[in-house]
């Protein structure tokens, strides 16, 4: 497997105690990248991915962290560059969902998910902007869907916050490329998450017939993309959402 060069970096990762923001979490600092990660309720669970990733020789620094909240993702970036020193990469990772059928959702289910999934990313992006404008580089990674991009009964809610990452990316892309910050977005099909192993074998096989490649991805496969955009190999990409989906978008 290609892996990239990110001794020496800074980055911030939101939602990375488990599945996709883990898996980054444990390639960045396996390539040499100093992590602050972010979590929301299970601190055991980060002290335990943590304590693994420093075993093997890994810079990770856990903070917990309401994404929802501007403050709090306000106060997590600051402690990043006074830590860290700089930031030179920002993962917008963390997400929930609330899924359910239009005439049954809720005020709060919609709200809560768009608060988490988009207006999450948005204060984070611009507490992220202002040290990377300074600095005159930075490279923002926002974590996507394929529903985002084909929408998905009983997830009005989470398509349309994914929805929304696109133009929030692309607009974005065109504000910082004068500055030398790219930002891009990653938008994952079906992946093997805690989320989708509550799934059946019978719904696994009606996702998986959809799926040219027949499978769903490993985290680990969405990670090796998100290390792309934030590597110099991608400096001249921006602005742009990339399908990793096994076919599932053509």
């Amino acid at each position: 497997m290609k892996t990239f060069d990110h001794s020496g970096k800074v980055f911030a990762i939101t939602g990375g105690s488990r599945g996709i923001g883990e898996a980054v979490v444990r390639r960045l600092c396996s390539e040499g990248a100093h992590v602050f990660a972010t979590y929301n309720s299970n601190p055991d669970r980060s002290a335990a991915v943590a304590a693994e990733i420093e075993a093997a020789g890994g810079k990770v620094t856990f903070l917990q962290v309401n994404v929802a909240d501007e403050t709090s993702v306000k106060e997590f970036i600051e402690a990043v560059v006074s830590t860290g020193g700089r930031i030179d990469g920002l993962v917008n990772n963390a997400g929930i969902t609330r899924d359910g059928l239009l005439m049954r959702m809720s005020t709060k289910d919609w709200s809560d998910v768009i608060d988490t999934n988009l207006t999450g990313v948005f204060f984070a992006c611009r507490a992220a902007a202002r040290p990377m404008m300074s600095q005159r580089s930075g490279r923002i990674v926002n974590i996507g869907s394929i529903v985002g991009l084909q929408g998905n009964a009983g997830q009005v809610n989470y398509s349309s916050a994914k929805a929304g990452l696109v133009g929030l990316t692309k607009s974005l892309a065109r504000e910082l490329a004068s500055r030398n910050i790219s930002v891009n977005c990653v938008a994952p099909g079906y992946v093997e998450t805690d989320m989708t192993a509550k799934l059946t074998d019978e719904q696994k096989a009606a996702f998986f017939g959809n799926i040219p490649l027949k499978r769903g991805a490993a985290p680990e496969e969405i990670a090796s993309v998100v290390s792309f955009f934030l590597a110099a190999e991608s400096a001249y990409v921006t602005g742009q959402v990339l399908n990793v989906c096994g076919g599932l978008a053509m």
